[in-house]
């Protein structure tokens, strides 16, 4: 493995699962049940403003200390914990065909020394890069070849992570993309759909939304657009004159309404239709369904690719009430909430609230990394 990128795909067990975010740092432990897992420790802290911002940590001492706190809440004490890093400008994941014929070191080389600069955007050298093999396929002109996952972060993302978790006492024996959590999450959901179908995998994190398309549990593309709870938060708190909070739990609470009181932008359709902090909520998830439309757009556009099937809402953000309903009535396609502790048929003691739930996608995937 290059530099300090750990292993993507390694499956060492025993530690934790722990996601960091702009807003919160959640943690989770999972043990082994019969065929099921069992929930043993869930908890969470909040993140003060100015430690983390677009999937970099900013302040690691401060994040070390909110780790420990943690740790120090649930009474655990291990040493290895997996995590992510959400995608953004400071990631990519590609699928790319390389030939067939090659060995495993040849197939190596070719893929971390010589494809991986073609398709990065910041240069190769400042780069942490793992693959991962997947299917062959036969291309148009007869020739077999192998699809391999590429995906490759900054460095110095990268050594931040592994900076924090030293000082909070962790090794990080995993660490992958977001998106990769989530799926491993929801794969039972997931292969209700045949290799022919795709899903739009919709996660509305604190500050951004990551829009991942997969085919049979592979993500073929994956794009980060700007809006998440925040901006909905911001936009629905300025219309009511209320001061602005990183507090976005009132939206939890808040339901989306959907026809006959929108229009194409998503506002009302009349005045008085619906209150001012409702319609600027539209306006922002208005917004947030054209970015949709135009990621899976870009998708199909790319040649013979499939059509997708449906939206699955993520995170936290999917809370919020008629989502679903929202997006399907505006993209013209069937949408629906994931409810991650079902999608695992999750044993717990603790009550988790349903609006609760939503967020818990991509810790839960960490967690199954590390179950015992």
């Amino acid at each position: 493995m290059f530099s300090n990128f750990k292993e993507l795909f390694s499956k060492k067990p025993k530690g934790v699962g722990i996601e960091l975010t702009p807003e919160r740092v959640n943690l989770v432990r999972l043990k082994k049940k019969g065929q099921g897992f069992q929930l043993t420790t869930l908890a969470s802290a909040e993140v003060p403003e100015g430690v983390y911002q677009e999937g970099q940590i900013l302040d690691t001492a401060a994040m070390a200390e909110i780790i420990q706190s943690v740790l120090a809440e649930s009474k655990l004490k291990v040493k290895n914990a997996a995590t992510a890093i959400p995608g953004g400008r400071d990631t990519v994941t590609r699928i790319i065909p390389v030939p067939a014929e090659l060995d495993d070191r040849e197939l190596r080389e070719m893929v971390l020394n010589q494809e991986a600069g073609l398709y990065l955007p910041f240069p190769r050298e400042e780069a942490d890069v793992d693959y991962q093999k997947l299917g062959f396929f036969v291309d148009d002109d007869g020739i077999e070849k192998v699809q391999v996952l590429l995906v490759a972060t900054r460095k110095e993302v990268t050594d931040a992570y592994l900076s924090t978790f030293q000082q909070a006492g962790l090794n990080i024996d995993i660490l992958e993309i977001s998106s990769f959590s989530l799926i491993r999450t929801i794969r039972e959901q997931l292969r209700q759909f045949t290799p022919q179908e795709a899903v739009a995998i919709v996660d509305i994190e604190f500050e951004s939304t990551e829009i991942s398309i997969v085919v049979d549990g592979v993500p073929q593309f994956s794009r980060t657009v700007p809006i998440g709870t925040y901006q909905i938060q911001s936009a629905l708190s300025r219309a009511m004159n209320l001061p602005p909070s990183r507090n976005t739990e009132l939206l939890q609470g808040m339901t989306v309404p959907v026809t006959p009181v929108m229009d194409s932008i998503g506002g009302p359709t009349r005045p008085g239709g619906v209150n001012p902090g409702t319609a600027a909520m539209l306006r922002v998830l208005g917004e947030l369904a054209d970015e949709l439309r135009r990621s899976i757009d870009f998708y199909l556009n790319q040649g013979e690719n499939l059509e997708v099937a449906q939206l699955l809402l993520a995170g936290p953000g999917a809370s919020i009430g008629q989502l679903d309903e929202f997006f399907s009535q505006r993209l013209s396609l069937p949408a629906s909430q994931i409810d991650p502790v079902a999608a695992l048929s999750l044993e717990t003691d603790q009550e988790i609230p349903p609006a609760q739930r939503s967020g818990l996608g991509v810790v839960l995937g960490l967690g199954l990394r590390e179950a015992w």
